[in-house]
């Protein structure tokens, strides 16, 4: 009786641990819904840099969710609230904003039958919709059935919750060695559009070549090595139970008290345990040293590769980089990370927007010729530049302050990773529609028409390598 009575005590100590651990990380949540709930997203654009100090104040001070700060023409910082939420504080209410109201789409019912019709992108109903992480696994494994000789499934690792971590590799038998092109999903969990603009690409490589949106002659000279879902943790999350999520699963903390990793914050080059908000530090400090909160949206881990899938990615990468194969012997010519949502097509560096790439004429005009193939396919404009001057100058380039040049920077990317330590030369970002009327929400009638203007960026830049190699299609 007495050790049953003691094992109930003790499993009554591990609930109420377990519900204090939780509150606390709710608290410290920028304001994200654990349901999918509609809402408001407000654009602020701050004509100065205390403006936009105490926006970011205001967001950080009061756990609101911040969709993006960057800029297009001027700099903008997007702040998300779900319907039910509490009142936004007046003093930001009263800052001139732009307004977009924010609806979470049903999601079409699933069937243990599914008939996609995967032997014709054209005809095909997958693209049609999102699609949950089993149905991504899935249909990874139906192009491998379907293509046995061109496709190979990558067996990247577990994810921190234990779910493995799944790729393609296409490739078509030829002369010579292929060159290698990886294309990643997101590292964020929500952005939907750019998981399911991975699968429309992969489907687009292995099509019929009469089909008028077949990319299959880039396989007469590269292969592709393409992670459609990097985060599946988080991405299952958002399905599951809060739409809006951004980190992966992995609990953190002293303690274990938080969950999630900024996994974009977490590549080993110039990794940094920077506060959430840099530029909201003292001027007067010279180096910002405060540790970032393990339960921040922004947590970038304690140490680098801390995230179980950051660390499978960057070992599959740099396998079958080509570093220790020398210059013009295959290997990995070329990265695109998916990301959204802006319209932007970004190159390095992340970590400084004082440091330019050593050949960034070239890597710039292969990236200006990607925004105009990817505008020709529906006439979506692209904004370009580096990832520095494009998401985290926010105040450098239009305020001209010391103290923003300071502040405005995101170490520990993965595009700073593997151009520096990859060494992979052409390493770019494309954060894909739309620029803010629906953000991480964008409609599933967009799906197609944004995998088709990704395929033309892609198409673009693997053309532009190859004729600077002197190879021909």
């Amino acid at each position: 009786m007495a050790t049953s009575l003691r094992s109930l005590l003790w499993h009554a100590l591990i609930s109420l641990s377990c519900i204090v651990a939780a509150a606390a990380y709710e608290q410290h949540t920028f304001g994200a819904p654990t349901t999918a709930s509609p809402g408001i997203l407000r654009r602020f654009t701050p004509d100065s840099q205390e403006s936009l100090r105490d926006i970011l104040r205001l967001a950080q001070a009061h756990e609101l969710d911040i969709w993006q700060i960057g800029h297009s023409n001027t700099p903008y910082v997007d702040i998300y609230s779900p319907q039910f939420s509490p009142s936004l504080p007046i003093a930001l209410l009263s800052t001139p904003h732009s307004l977009s109201n924010i609806t979470i789409p049903e999601q079409s019912p699933r069937t243990q039958q599914r008939h996609w019709g995967l032997n014709s992108l054209a005809k095909t109903k997958f693209h049609n919709d999102y699609h949950p992480q089993y149905e991504v696994d899935e249909f990874i494994d139906d192009l491998a059935k379907l293509h046995p000789d061109k496709v190979t499934v990558l067996r990247l690792g577990h994810s921190s919750e234990g779910r493995e971590l799944l790729g393609l590799k296409i490739s078509a038998r030829g002369n010579g060695t292929k060159l290698g092109f990886v294309v990643t999903g997101p590292q964020h969990a929500r952005e939907w559009v750019a998981t399911s603009t991975a699968l429309y690409f992969a489907h687009a490589l292995l099509a019929d070549p009469s089909d008028p949106k077949s990319l299959a002659y880039l396989l007469k000279v590269y292969e592709f090595h393409i992670v459609p879902s990097p985060n599946p943790d988080g991405y299952v999350y958002t399905w599951d139970t809060d739409r809006f999520w951004y980190k992966n699963r992995q609990i953190v903390g002293p303690g274990a008290q938080c969950i999630g990793i900024d996994m974009n914050r977490n590549w080993g080059y110039k990794w940094k345990a920077h506060a959430d908000f840099p530029m909201l530090q003292s001027a007067n400090k010279k180096k910002n040293e405060d540790p970032a909160d393990p339960c921040s949206v922004w947590y970038p881990g304690h140490r680098p590769f801390e995230a179980a899938e950051v660390n499978n990615i960057a070992n599959y990468i740099t396998k079958v980089s080509g570093v220790h194969k020398g210059a013009g012997k295959g290997g990995i010519v070329a990265i695109l990370d998916l990301r959204s949502y802006g319209q932007m097509l970004a190159a390095p560096y992340s970590y400084s927007c004082d440091k330019m790439p050593n050949d960034a004429e070239n890597q710039m005009e292969a990236l200006e010729g990607a925004a105009q193939a990817g505008k020709a396919a529906h006439g979506t404009p692209f904004v370009t530049g580096t990832l520095c001057e494009l998401l985290y100058q926010c105040v450098l380039l239009f305020f001209h302050t010391a103290a923003a040049n300071h502040g405005c920077r995101a170490p520990g990317n993965i595009l700073d990773y593997v151009y520096n330590t990859a060494r992979i030369r052409y390493a770019y970002s494309a954060f894909l529609r739309d620029t803010g009327t629906y953000g991480f929400t964008l409609p599933r009638e967009w799906i197609r028409p944004v995998g088709e203007e990704t395929g033309g960026i892609i198409a673009y830049i693997a053309k532009f390598i190859a004729t600077k190699r002197g190879i021909e299609f």
